[in-house]
């Protein structure tokens, strides 16, 4: 099974392309809170850039 990006969770739109679905949060905790919850119900997991944004995986 290959690795595939399901959603992408961020506090900034310029810093993300389509690809994935795009989630926009209005503060890190809430982002936090969003890309956890999206990894659960998708049986996946969280991974973090070096800029704050956050990718779901399912591996």
């Amino acid at each position: 099974m290959e690795s595939r990006i399901l959603a992408i969770v961020t506090l900034n739109m310029d810093h993300v392309a389509g690809g994935a679905p795009i989630f926009f949060a209005p503060n890190p905790e809430e982002q936090e809170k969003m890309a956890r919850t999206l990894a659960k119900t998708l049986d996946a997991t969280v991974h973090i850039l070096p800029d704050g944004t956050y990718f779901i995986v399912r591996h």
